[in-house]
């Protein structure tokens, strides 16, 4: 029963991040850079924009897989050593 409840997590998980990323791709307004950069993109053609705005997600996803890294590896070490999970 224990491994049905993981493999459901696991599929919730992946089901929030995939849309999470579709979220983020798709929306005009989530590919906002800061100030300066929107200002200096404002006089862009399209094609030159979208480079920006693909590569204000490239530099994203370092930060991004450093903290899931370190969010699984602390979700796998949840349970201090010795602990049978009774809360009681």
């Amino acid at each position: 029963m224990a491994s049905n409840k993981r493999r459901a997590t696991k599929i919730t998980l992946l089901l929030l991040l995939t849309l999470g990323a579709a979220a983020a791709i798709f929306a005009p307004d989530a590919l906002a850079q800061c100030a300066m950069c929107k200002a200096s993109a404002a006089n862009l053609d399209s094609v030159s924009a979208r480079t920006l705005n693909l590569s204000t997600l490239i530099l994203l996803c370092p930060p991004v897989a450093i903290f899931c890294a370190i969010f699984a590896i602390a979700y796998k070490h949840r349970n201090s050593p010795g602990d049978d999970g009774d809360e009681s």
